[in-house]
């Protein structure tokens, strides 16, 4: 897997506040990351389907 990457501008980049949580609704684990000081600003996904830190090295 490939870590799809984009430049942010400095300015916006000061504004967000972003955080990752694991969520455990019963069914499967999902990985939540969120930018907190905007609206519907979240992505989410099972954590098997996520890389491991090491891999994107």
């Amino acid at each position: 897997m490939t870590p799809d990457t984009a430049a942010v501008s400095v300015s916006l980049a000061n504004d967000s506040e972003v955080m990752a949580s694991v969520d455990d609704d019963g069914e499967a684990e999902r990985l939540v990351i969120a930018d907190v000081s905007r609206d519907d600003a979240w992505i989410c996904m099972r954590v098997s389907d996520t890389a491991a830190l090491p891999n994107w090295r």
